[in-house]
């Protein structure tokens, strides 16, 4: 890949918008996106053009074009043996030799690194202490002082607020672990109840046998006694509901 393009134009009077592939709207290269152009003269990277030959809406020897939808045989079935636009391919190659010649000016910098300046000490060994005083700069770095940390009211508000949400955290925690408590206290209940009453006719015939005769009836008489308020529940309801629709409004 060449690189990010400049804003100005190139070679051959190409700006950016058209040295750019208008499917993916991604530069042209000299590698996997180089320029090929169809028989309708429409020109496309050889990628995106691999891509629609991938899709196999035509012949394997031919690709469609995506704009036009013109047929354009491929000599062999291959999309790299389709021709190169000349004049994108020509701006492209103009501006690597112009990015390689800027990268060449800039080889005279010296990195300041300790390897690089061993090499060059070690190739001008053999010149005077003087030279070597002229030539080259000696760079002294130093530690920088630790300085106290002064904590900033900043930091004291984020750790408060920290603090508040933790204690907010623990809250809710114990809440739901209370509500928890109570739903499983309450369905125990109910579950205790209900086997109270479904055995109390067969514990109140055991306890009319054992002779303790005022619990035994007790018992006994528990479901049918609900049963019967149940049913006269229901039946005053059903008679209240009929006298409010007979009243006029």
């Amino acid at each position: 890949m060449m690189g990010q393009l400049p804003e100005e134009d190139l070679v051959g009077g190409f700006t950016t918008e058209e040295l750019e592939c208008k499917i993916c709207y991604c530069a042209y290269s000299l590698s996997s996106r180089r320029p090929k152009v169809l028989k309708c003269c429409h020109c496309l990277c050889a990628k995106c053009l691999a891509k629609i030959h991938d899709l196999g809406e035509s012949s394997p020897n031919a690709v469609i074009c995506p704009f036009c939808r013109y047929i354009t045989e491929l000599p062999r079935e291959d999309v790299d043996s389709l021709p190169d636009e000349y004049n994108l391919v020509s701006a492209l190659l103009s501006f690597q030799m112009r990015k390689s010649h800027n990268l060449q000016d800039n080889q005279g910098e010296i990195l300041l690194s300790p390897r690089r300046l061993t090499s060059l000490v070690g190739h001008s060994a053999s010149a005077s202490p003087t030279s070597i005083r002229s030539n080259y700069v000696v760079i002294t770095i130093m530690e920088p002082r630790q300085e106290s940390v002064i904590p900033s009211p900043g930091r004291d508000y984020r750790s408060s607020s920290l603090d508040s949400m933790a204690s907010v955290t623990n809250r809710w925690t114990v809440w739901n672990c209370a509500a928890l408590l109570c739903q499983t206290s309450a369905r125990v209940l109910v579950w205790l109840l209900g086997l109270l009453y479904f055995s109390s006719l067969p514990l109140g015939v055991y306890l009319l046998i054992m002779q303790h005769t005022t619990i035994g009836v007790l018992m006994v008489s528990l479901v049918p006694v609900s049963l019967l308020i149940v049913m006269v529940y229901g039946l005053c309801q059903c008679l209240c509901r009929e006298f409010w629709d007979c009243v006029p409004p």
